[in-house]
């Protein structure tokens, strides 16, 4: 059995370029698919937000019977505290989305050092969605960005706009990513694309909940 840190974003809402305050946090799918693939595979799954805030679903991402079920995974509601973390102490970290982790996990250094230390040991790192926000900060030794020259995927700039936030968002990911020097490869949207760079698993949406965690699940086997 392997353990699995879920680092989740603590945002409750992202502040857009007109100054709109958009209702936000995780997405459920996002955090609900790979938390019951990793727990049916036999794997242990902890939490940690920015600040050890108790983390929020996205309103919009809910759907029948997904509030009861978050509310019965034990310690989401009571995360660990980030900035405590010791990356050796897990054997893999696993990033959901929701437009959250723009608002926070864009810019938070204790993320950031967590994602270093574990590429850098060679363990598995996942991130779906919105979550691969968390890989901008992230920087190797050498000073580098940890995506350049890494074949990802993630929420592509055309989805934010059938979304229809582009035009007011802060930052697109998919530009921001491609600007540190990634390989972002993309499927047509909302279509279901997990791309898998060595133990690098990123997806590109909701969509691709399920594959992103199978490949985590396969990583750890």
């Amino acid at each position: 059995m392997s353990s699995v840190l879920f680092v989740v974003t603590g945002a409750r809402t992202w502040t857009l370029t007109d100054g709109t305050e958009h209702p936000t946090g995780y997405w459920a799918e996002e955090l609900l698919t790979p938390y019951r693939a990793l727990r049916d595979a036999g794997h242990s799954v902890s939490f940690a937000t920015p600040g050890g805030v108790a983390p929020v679903a996205d309103a919009g991402s809910l759907t029948e019977g997904d509030a009861e079920s978050i509310a019965a995974i034990d310690g989401l509601a009571t995360p660990l505290v980030l900035a405590d973390i010791d990356p050796s102490a897990y054997d893999a970290v696993y990033y959901p989305g929701g437009h959250g982790p723009m608002q926070d996990l864009a810019i938070d250094e204790d993320s950031a050092a967590l994602i270093t230390a574990t590429l850098a040991a060679g363990r598995p790192l996942a991130a779906v969605c919105h979550g691969l926000a968390a890989l901008l900060p992230a920087r190797t030794a050498a000073g580098e960005s940890v995506v350049a020259g890494r074949r990802i995927t993630g929420f592509t700039d055309e989805e934010e706009r059938l979304g229809g936030l582009a035009d007011r968002a802060p930052f697109l990911l998919e530009s921001e990513l491609r600007a540190r020097g990634a390989e972002v490869d993309i499927a047509s949207p909302w279509s279901d694309h997990t791309v898998v760079d060595g133990l690098l698993i990123t997806g590109q949406n909701p969509q691709s909940s399920a594959s992103a965690a199978l490949a985590l699940v396969a990583a750890l086997a």
